[in-house]
Order: structure tokens, then C-alpha cells, then sequence
């Protein structure tokens, strides 16, 4: 993660973006509790957001979420259902955390005030 500061010291750590999408799964990821693998994060993205993934995208996705330092993935057991393949596992990390709360406090600032705005027809 860069750093921006005085001086340019680096002293504040910057926040790391993430889009909507990423947001989704980084949730959905904490939700799942060790058991999010792709298959499941699918299912459970459409489930819950009425949002469904190719399999292709999903995987982009949380490979860019990766490389942002928001995710971490590990190989589970081979499985016999699998010919033999593991599944790979993801949990968020510190960083993809901090990129959550920092998100949250600002989608909260834009949204306060406007829930009568948003209820009228």
C-alpha cells in the first residue's frame, strides 16, 4: 500500500480503491468464513445482489482484488468430485479491511440526508 504524508515522508497510509463489485465480494468473502471459494461467492452473489458473474469475470475480479492487496487465496485439498483439483480459498486481509470501513464511511457520508429525496416517487 502507498503511503502519503508530509513532507512526503509517507506517514498516512492511502486507501485503496474498490468498485462496487469488489466491494460485493469482499463482503461476501468475510460472510463466508473459510468457505469461499468461486463457486460459492457466485452462488451467494446471486443470491444476495441479484448479480450473476461469468465465471471468467469472477475470477478476474478477485485476481484484481488480489494485486490490490485485498484478498489472499490458499489451495484447499484435492478433491475427488474435482478429478483431483483443489479448490483455492480466499480471505480478505488487513488491507482489503481497511478498504471496506473507508468505503463505508464515505458511501455513508454521500447518503446521509438523502433518504426523503430517495423515498419520493
Amino acid at each position: 500500500m502507498k503511503s502519503i504524508g508530509v513532507g512526503g515522508r509517507g506517514v498516512f497510509p492511502r486507501a485503496v480503491y474498490i468498485g462496487e463489485l469488489e466491494q460485493l465480494l469482499l463482503l461476501l468473502i468475510l460472510r463466508l468464513e473459510g468457505d469461499a471459494h468461486a463457486n460459492v461467492i457466485r452462488d451467494e452473489l446471486a443470491r444476495t445482489a441479484d448479480r450473476r458473474l461469468a465465471r471468467g469475470a469472477l475470477y478476474t475480479a478477485l485476481e484484481r482484488l488480489e494485486e490490490k492487496g485485498c484478498l489472499r487465496s490458499a489451495l484447499g485439498q484435492p478433491l475427488p468430485e474435482r478429478g483431483g483439483r483443489p479448490r483455492r480459498y480466499f480471505t480478505v486481509t488487513p488491507t482489503g479491511l481497511r478498504a471496506l470501513r473507508h468505503s463505508r464511511r464515505v458511501l455513508l457520508r454521500l447518503w446521509d440526508g438523502l433518504e426523503a429525496k430517495l423515498e419520493a416517487p
